[in-house]
């Protein structure tokens, strides 16, 4: 199940790469929805939830279809929160710590060279820890903060899941995704969607995504 939000702008490249590189049946969750029955998995997508007013994904988290997804989550249904994705799922609760405006102020639209730190969450089964990979990335407020007591939380529960190689944002510890604790929950600003087909010359993402298959 994609989540979209009026705002949402990676949906459909959501949908194309689950539904149409992956082969997985997908469907779309309008934000009003409270009805999750029969989605296995559900993934936030890219955009500008409600225009990102006052702060990115600070409305989009009131959304009935988000109530519904915190007792997905506690039954171990598993969650991909992409880009504003993340910052709804840390406006949620679901993952610690905030995405803030990027060090430079500028929007980044290009690839980042990431590391898999690691893969003990769902989603990154298909990696083993210190994998290098690169996907597109696309956010003007992508900078991960949190306090230092989260910090330490995240590095001994091994929830710190893919880190940049070169920081493009200013994120602490060079964060660019984290899990929960049981790692049914990831959050990432990279935009694995964009790297599902090798004919646009990026392919890093599939993994991420074909978890869903095995």
């Amino acid at each position: 199940g994609i989540i979209v939000f009026p705002g949402s702008n990676c949906d459909r490249d959501v949908r194309w790469a689950t539904e149409g590189c992956l082969g997985i049946p997908t469907r779309f969750l309008w934000h009003e929805t409270t009805d999750l029955d029969g989605i296995e998995a559900v993934i936030i997508p890219g955009g500008f939830s409600y225009g990102d007013y006052l702060r990115c994904g600070a409305i989009a988290r009131f959304a009935p279809v988000l109530n519904s997804l915190i007792s997905f989550v506690d039954k171990g249904g598993k969650v991909l929160g992409i880009c504003n994705g993340f910052q709804i799922l840390t406006e949620l609760g679901l993952l610690p710590g905030a995405l803030t405006r990027n060090k430079d102020l500028n929007f980044i639209c290009d690839s980042a060279k990431l590391t898999i730190s690691s893969s003990r969450s769902f989603w990154l089964r298909n990696y083993i820890k210190d994998d290098s990979i690169s996907l597109p990335i696309a956010h003007g407020e992508g900078r991960y903060q949190c306090s230092a007591e989260t910090l330490n939380k995240l590095q001994d529960e091994d929830s710190i899941a893919i880190r940049y190689q070169d920081n493009p944002n200013g994120s602490i510890n060079d964060i660019a995704g984290i899990t929960n604790k049981r790692g049914n929950v990831l959050g990432m600003m990279p935009h694995p969607e964009r790297a599902c087909d090798s004919s646009l010359g990026a392919i890093d993402g599939k993994l991420i995504l074909s978890s869903l298959l095995s």
